[in-house]
């Protein structure tokens, strides 16, 4: 693959969900320092941490500042440092003929979920579920290599993830979705992609069985599963640590009363911090 960014390029950093909590500072400084070192310049956003008043900045303000990064020319790709709750706030401020015509990969995951689906439905452009504070998790080491040598070398190593079939054996389509709560949020918007030949990939952090099977159900009662080509199942953090709990292909399974549906299972993409990356809006293909 064409690598996505050049030594000497720019970065955005910004926050469009939740504002950084202050004290996260130091760790963001020490991010900041990772990419440095990999010729990678930086610019952050005055949404990137929480306002003077300990509160998020105002849903219009951070939506011009994304617009403001979209419009910087020196800016190659905005990776969103963001998760909680709040993304869905700007969906509606934001300039999609801009964002189409400048076409800048954005990254981001969790709440950003609702972002990357929305690009696609408004703008369509393809962005990427993915965490850029990774590099600075438990797995750094691994994951400063698989970003070095994916986004600025064109390799493959922080797109290609070890999966197994639960049900079928190939899938191929566009990839929609992320986590699991957040995509809800669009449902009945504007701003939902059309679920038709997509494969779904879905994951989440938080969520025992009662919440995980209450939003799957809503995913079938919407009608996402009706003429999809496929399901991706990221890590389900929550549900997975309790040893107790059913599987979530075995819940999915219950649910969907299709066994045509091909479905397989990860635990390189979601919340961890040895995930990697997916395309939302790429063609995928499995076999």
């Amino acid at each position: 693959m064409k690598s996505l960014l050049n030594r000497n390029d720019t970065i955005g950093l910004i926050s469009c969900s939740n504002g950084l909590d202050v004290n996260m500072k130091e760790k963001i400084d020490e991010l900041i320092t990772i990419l440095s070192s990999m010729k990678i310049n930086v610019i952050t956003s005055k949404t990137l941490f929480k306002d003077s008043s300990g509160m998020t900045y105002d849903p219009k303000i951070r939506a011009k500042e994304l617009m403001n990064l979209y419009i910087n020319e020196d800016i190659k790709i905005i990776f969103d440092l963001s998760g909680g709750d709040l993304c869905n706030e700007i969906l509606d401020y934001l300039d999609y003929d801009i964002i189409s015509k400048y076409e800048k990969p954005f990254f981001g995951y969790s709440d950003l979920t609702v972002i990357l689906n929305a690009l696609l439905k408004q703008s369509n452009t393809v962005n990427y579920n993915y965490q850029l504070r990774n590099l600075i998790r438990e797995d750094s080491i691994n994951q400063i290599n698989n970003f070095k040598n994916s986004i600025l070398e064109g390799n493959s190593d922080l797109f290609n993830f070890n999966y197994k079939w639960i049900q079928g054996s190939s899938m191929s389509g566009t990839v929609i979705g992320g986590n699991i709560r957040c995509f809800l949020k669009l449902a009945g918007t504007k701003f939902m992609p059309d679920f038709k030949n997509k494969i779904l990939f879905l994951e989440a952090l938080s969520g025992d069985i009662n919440k995980i099977t209450t939003f799957l159900t809503q995913y079938k009662q919407i009608g996402a599963f009706d003429n999809i080509n496929g399901i991706l199942l990221g890590t389900f953090t929550e549900l997975e640590k309790d040893s107790s709990s059913p599987k979530i292909e075995d819940i999915l399974i219950k649910i969907l009363e299709n066994p045509i549906i091909p479905i397989a299972k990860t635990d390189e993409l979601g919340h961890s911090s040895n995930s990697k990356c997916i395309g939302i809006g790429k063609s995928l293909y499995l076999d």
